[in-house]
């Protein structure tokens, strides 16, 4: 399962992590969203170890949806060293989040 991250815990488990992080901003009512959850839940277990993979609640924990500029949902992040490196609006094939961890792993 994908860790549960929110505007308290974003700079510790994102910003200052050591390995690349994948970000779902999501929430509850939005259905694309509910497409994209179980895809992030299977790559937060393929990759446990390698990346951490999140989800952050946009209703609950805006801060950082907004200082990133995440205006549709569900958007994706991935950030390396605390940098955005990839970006993925909307649905998308597992390939796509998977694709993106590889490439800065």
């Amino acid at each position: 399962m994908a860790l549960e991250i929110t505007d308290a815990t974003f700079e510790d488990v994102v910003l200052k992590s050591d390995k690349p992080v994948v970000v779902d901003f999501w929430a509850a009512w939005c259905g694309p969203c509910r497409m994209v959850g179980p895809i992030i839940d299977e790559v937060s277990s393929e990759y446990e170890g390698k990346a951490v993979v999140g989800k952050v609640d946009v209703d609950a924990n805006q801060q950082f949806a907004a200082k990133y500029g995440v205006r549709n949902i569900p958007t994706v992040l991935v950030f390396k060293d605390g940098e955005i490196v990839n970006r993925q609006v909307g649905v998308s094939p597992k390939k796509v989040y998977t694709d993106a961890i590889e490439a800065v792993l």
